[in-house]
């Protein structure tokens, strides 16, 4: 589809005619009328994550990852709270990992920038990422392991079928 005709579309699809927008009924092309909702919900069910993900971005790659888990998972509130938790601790490290990419980034640019390449520069830059990629891994396989013993049998194998089908990324 050409990209300049995706917004068109979804107003068609998802029942956001003119009026509302320039009305002010709505908030734009996503407005928070009932009709938008269901495009909440077809993201959430398909895994989309944030709008700039771009690999470091929503914690479990769907927009409202709490809310979505406890109800595909039937949790009951004791576990949502642990699970907030949880989920707050791996967004703690994700932002901490796009700072750190940023860091990564200008290091690069500034091994590049000069009259001679600065190769102990940019091999800076590479060392953040190594060490930003092994805590990302040890946050999520502890996450993991927390959510593991959060659930029940039934629950474990539901959210096993979640991420093996891509409805959720992690």
């Amino acid at each position: 589809m050409y990209p300049g005709f995706i917004s068109h579309w979804r107003r068609h699809h998802h029942g956001e005619g003119r009026a509302s927008t320039w009305a002010g009924a709505g908030c734009g092309a996503r407005g928070r009328d009932s009709r938008s909702e269901g495009y909440a919900e077809y993201r959430a069910s398909r895994g989309d994550g944030e709008a700039g993900d771009a690999g470091l971005g929503g914690s479990f790659g769907v927009r409202r990852p709490l809310r979505f888990l406890a109800y595909k998972l039937q949790l009951q509130e004791p576990q949502v709270a642990q699970l907030a938790r949880i989920l707050d601790e791996i967004k703690t490290e994700r932002a901490q990992a796009a700072v750190d990419n940023r860091r990564a980034l200008s290091a690069f640019a500034d091994a590049i920038e000069g009259e001679k390449f600065d190769g102990p520069r940019a091999d800076a830059g590479a060392a953040i990422r190594l060490q930003t990629a092994e805590r990302l891994r040890g946050a999520v396989v502890t996450a993991l392991g927390r959510l593991h013993g959060l659930l029940d049998k039934e629950q474990r194998e539901r959210l096993a079928y979640l991420i093996r089908t891509g409805t959720l990324s992690i």
